[in-house]
């Protein structure tokens, strides 16, 4: 008596219908335990309020106080240069005392370093200006 290894018909070339669930049970394990190891750490983070950005259009007005920071950390009120800070508090104290006050707008240099800008901030919040904002480019577009 001989031994039936398959089916009872004896074709080889009968396709399989049954779908193989194997590879795919795999990948859906796999991603339950990444799902479980990254979403404790994303849950338990301090939370913060983030600031929100808004891209504004700005019109310069004439009675707006341009300073400017080049790279090497010289101050420039509109276009004549501010020998030092304590000059640009005095010039800024007059402005203070405009009403109403104008804005000032400081434009830094790229490669100017933080703590020439940060002068300029200090010297703006010890003369009582009110207003501060920052000129920049926005960037190109699609990049």
């Amino acid at each position: 008596m001989a031994m039936s290894v398959g089916p009872a018909g004896g074709d080889e070339d009968e396709v399989v219908s049954a779908i193989n669930t194997t590879p795919l049970v795999d990948v859906m394990l796999v991603l339950l335990i990444i799902f479980l190891i990254t979403i404790p750490v994303v849950t338990t983070s301090i939370p913060v309020t983030l600031p929100k950005e808004t891209i504004q259009v700005r019109e310069s007005k004439p009675e707006n106080v341009i300073i400017s920071v080049d790279a090497g950390g010289g101050m420039y009120w509109y276009d004549s240069r501010v020998p030092n800070a304590n000059a640009l508090v005095e010039r800024l104290k007059k402005v203070a005392a405009m009403k109403p006050q104008p804005e000032v707008q400081i434009r830094g240099d790229l490669a100017a370093r933080y703590d020439a800008v940060g002068k300029v901030v200090y010297a703006c919040q010890r003369a009582g200006i009110t207003k501060v904002s920052f000129i920049t480019e926005p960037p190109p577009r699609g990049g």
